[in-house]
């Protein structure tokens, strides 16, 4: 088979008209805006469909969040390790398939009256499964496509068309759950994963086979390879360490957003994917910023800036009111989005960069495992909060986690540099 290798990092890295112009790039970008608009579509249309539909209660809709998170702990470490030893692209391509399938269940069960809260955890945790293996195929396949030079400006463009989909996504599944109910929502999702297989399938990239050399013997070596890297490196501990607070009160306060606002802010189901897309605004405007701020602040200062961003402006959320009130969670959540998507495109080039090839899929999913492990226990908490003491309490005690975040990064080497290191520093 012909293969394609990754590029020579000293040749040309800025060809006229960037990345526009790579064909191959061009492709996985729009499978994966494309994936991603579908994907937000369902994190507002599975809890609108378990809430009108089905009439399901607080907790049942947070462990239904914590569903669609919980393969990360499940199957996380082995899937890395199963990527760094597999072709990516199919890996992804299958991944779309399988939540196609996931998400054309749920109309099909309602059109014949047999949907069920039950089914949706099932859906939920296998678009979950499908997505562990998705993300860090995607992570390790775009330096296969472009060179180390080009990685910034991919990640923002990636980044930047996945934050348009958190703002398109609720907006989306709000305007179709108010037209035609929130189950149809669910169909759009299904197809969006279709279009998003077909395009990966054209990509005509190939990737070198994985060398035995590059392999240990066995996979549980090959996951504690990659754990090791993580815990011994100091860089990459901290961040997996802010990561994984970062996401305990984000995904705290989303878990329980719709119940909040549409039981006790008394908000239509329009309104709400309006205001869950507004508050995904600033992730646009951070992604477009980010590589510049890291040019013109450093990389590291870049993370710090995007940190402070994304933790206090959280406790304008609970603020939300009927009418002018909604501009408190509005600005809250535009910050909190800018700082979260200048840190995710620093981050995501650093990692890429930084780490050896050979090692990204189990140094991605090693750090996912913390980074997105704390997500369910931050669904089911926010979820027993607001059982225990109304959905507002949840709302401002998960902001108020999130609003300490950034002291974490303060903790390591970042807060003494201006620039984030190109290779790890050898022994």
């Amino acid at each position: 088979m012909t293969t394609v290798t990754r590029a020579d990092p000293t040749a040309d890295v800025r060809p006229a008209g960037g990345l526009l112009r790579h064909r191959d790039f061009r492709l996985l970008w729009a499978g994966q805006t494309v994936s991603s608009v579908g994907s937000n579509i369902t994190t507002v249309a599975l809890p609108l469909v378990a809430v009108a539909v089905l009439d399901a209660g607080t907790f049942q809709v947070a462990v239904l969040t914590a569903a669609a998170w919980l393969p990360w702990l499940l199957i996380g470490l082995p899937a890395g390790a199963w990527v760094d030893r597999l072709p990516r692209r199919p890996v992804m391509v299958v991944c779309d398939l399988l939540c196609a399938v996931a998400f054309l269940s749920v109309p099909l069960a309602a059109l014949l009256g047999r949907l069920t809260v039950t089914q949706l955890l099932v859906v939920a945790v296998t678009a979950g499964a499908a997505r562990v293996f998705f993300e860090t195929a995607d992570q390790v396949y775009l330096p296969v496509l472009l060179r180390p030079g080009q990685l910034p400006e991919g990640n923002a463009k990636l980044q930047a068309t996945q934050t348009v989909s958190y703002v398109v996504g609720p907006g989306l599944a709000g305007l179709i759950a108010q037209l035609t109910g929130a189950v149809a929502a669910l169909l759009v999702d299904a197809l969006t994963f279709l279009a998003s297989a077909a395009l990966l399938l054209r990509i005509r990239t190939r990737e070198p086979r994985v060398r035995r050399a590059e392999r240990s013997g066995s996979l549980r070596q090959d996951i504690a390879e990659g754990l090791r890297f993580v815990i011994r490196d100091p860089y990459l501990r901290v961040l997996t360490a802010f990561g994984a607070a970062s996401n305990l009160g984000l995904s705290g306060y989303q878990a329980v957003l719709v119940v909040y606002l549409v039981r006790e802010v008394r908000l239509e189901p329009g309104l709400v994917g309006a205001l869950v897309g507004v508050m995904s605004l600033g992730g646009v405007i951070g992604a477009l910023l980010a590589t510049r701020v890291g040019w013109r602040c450093g990389t590291a200062r870049a993370l710090l800036i995007g940190a402070a961003l994304a933790g206090p402006p959280a406790l304008l959320i609970p603020l939300a009111a009927p009418g002018i009130g909604l501009a408190w969670p509005a600005l809250g959540g535009l910050l909190v989005s800018l700082g979260v998507a200048i840190g995710n495109v620093v981050k995501g080039a650093f990692r890429q960069t930084y780490t050896p090839h050979h090692l990204l899929g189990r140094v991605t999913v090693s750090m996912h495992l913390l980074n997105y492990g704390t997500i369910p226990l931050a669904a089911v908490l926010a979820g027993v909060i607001g059982a225990r003491y109304g959905t507002g309490a949840a709302v401002v005690a998960m902001t108020a986690w999130q609003a300490l975040t950034p002291l974490i990064l303060l903790l390591g080497p970042i807060r003494r540099r201006r620039d984030m290191p190109a290779a790890p520093v050898a022994s």
